[in-house]
C-alpha cells in the first residue's frame, strides 16, 4: 500500500522552519496533560515500574547543580523515578527538580540527561530558582525558541536562535522552564505541545509567558548560554555501556549506540526540529530503533502510527526519515 493511503490524515507542521526542543525526552511518564496531550508513544498508561529485584543495581554520584554534597542514588528505572532519587537524597520536594546535565553543573544542553545515563557518567540536579513574568510582542511568526522536557511534566528552553524575537529578550534564558502562557498552566505538558501553542499565537500581538529559572552556581549567574548546536548528538557519556531508562518496563544496561545509530539519531533530530519545531534525541532513537529494520517507508509508517501516533507525523516527514536512516546505513554521513 504506498504511503499515505489508509493512514489517518496528518496535521500540519507545528512550526515551519523555526527553532522550537524535549529532551527529548520521549520519555513521558504517560499521564496527560491539561491540554489532553499524553506522553509521547504513550496511548495506554504505562506498566506498574517493575519490582526492585529486576531494576539493575547500578550506584550513580549526584550532585546540586549550584552547590551541594554528594549524594548516591539507586534502584530508579524512568525519568521520574530518578528525580525521586534525587529529591530524596538531597531531601527536597521532587517537585523542585526541573532537569539533569550529565557531567557539568553548567545550564549546558549538550549535556542535558535524556534517556540514557553513561555508567560512569555524574549526574547534576538543577532546581528550581527565580520566577519571573515576561511580556513578549510576536513580531515574527518564528519565535527563535526551541523547546524539550524533562520527561516527567516540565517543557522548558533548550535553545534561543541568534538575533530572534527571543533573543532580544534579556530576562529569558535556557533552561527557563515554561510554567504558562497567557495564564494557561503547561505543567504536564509535553514539548510538542508547548511548541504548538506557541506557533499558534497570534503575530502582532503581546502574550505572557511565566518562567522559572534553574537554580544558578556564583560562576553562573552572569550566563545567558544560547543552548545547544543543531545536529550536537546525543551525549551519553564516557562509560562503556550505558543505562537505559524506559517509559513501560524496567532500565537496561546496553552498549553505547553504534556510529549508524548515533549518525542516524542525529540526522532524524534534525527533521524533527525542521518540520515539527522540536528536538528531542530519545525520540530521534526511537524512530530510529523502529525503522533500521523496516523494509521500505510504509512499514516505518505503520510503526510510527502505532507507536506515536500522538505526533501525527506529516507523510514527507516519514519519508526523510526513512532516507536519513538508509543514508546512515550506507555511511552517507
Amino acid at each position: 500500500m504506498p504511503l499515505g493511503l489508509g493512514r489517518r490524515k496528518k496535521a500540519p507542521p507545528l512550526v515551519e522552519n523555526e527553532e522550537a526542543e524535549p529532551s527529548r525526552s520521549g520519555l513521558g511518564v504517560g499521564e496527560p496533560g491539561p491540554l489532553g496531550g499524553s506522553a509521547a508513544g504513550e496511548s495506554q498508561m504505562g506498566l506498574p515500574p517493575p519490582p526492585a529485584a529486576l531494576r539493575p543495581r547500578l550506584v550513580f554520584h549526584t550532585q546540586l547543580a549550584h552547590g551541594s554534597p554528594t549524594g548516591r542514588i539507586e534502584g530508579f528505572t524512568n525519568v521520574k523515578e530518578l528525580y525521586g532519587k534525587i529529591a530524596e537524597a538531597f531531601r527536597l520536594p521532587a517537585a523542585e527538580v526541573m532537569f539533569c546535565t550529565l557531567n557539568t553543573h553548567k545550564v549546558d544542553m549538550d549535556k542535558l540527561l535524556g534517556g540514557q545515563i553513561g555508567l560512569e557518567d555524574f549526574i547534576f540536579a538543577h532546581v528550581k530558582g527565580q520566577r519571573k513574568e515576561v511580556e513578549v510582542f510576536k513580531s515574527e511568526e518564528a519565535l527563535g525558541l526551541t523547546i524539550t522536557d524533562n520527561g516527567a511534566g516540565y517543557a522548558f528552553i533548550k535553545r534561543i536562535k541568534e538575533g530572534s524575537v527571543i533573543d532580544h529578550i534579556q530576562l529569558i534564558s535556557v533552561g527557563d522552564m515554561i510554567e504558562a502562557i497567557n495564564g494557561q498552566s503547561l505543567l504536564g505538558c509535553r514539548h510538542y505541545e508547548v511548541a504548538r501553542l506557541l506557533k499558534e499565537l497570534p503575530r502582532g500581538r503581546t502574550f505572557t509567558l511565566k518562567l522559572t529559572e534553574p537554580r544558578k552556581a556564583f560562576d553562573m549567574i552572569s550566563q545567558r548560554s544560547a543552548g545547544g548546536h543543531p545536529g550536537s548528538g546525543p551525549q551519553l557519556g564516557t562509560g562503556r555501556g550505558t543505562l537505559r531508562l524506559r517509559s513501560r518496563g524496567p532500565a537496561t544496561v546496553e552498549d553505547l549506540p553504534s556510529a549508524f545509530e548515533e549518525k542516524a539519531i542525529e540526522k532524524v533530530d534534525d527533521l524533527l526540529e525542521s518540520y515539527m519545531g522540536i528536538r528531542d534525541t530519545e525520540l530521534a532513537a526511537t524512530m530510529v530503533e523502529l525503522g533500521k529494520d523496516k523494509r521500505n517507508p510504509d512499514e516505518l509508517a505503520e510503526a510510527l502510527d502505532e507507536r506515536l501516533g500522538d505526533f501525527a507525523f506529516p507523510d514527507e516527514f516519514v519519508f526523510d526519515v526513512w532516507g536519513a536512516i538508509g543514508d546512515a546505513k550506507v555511511g552517507r554521513y
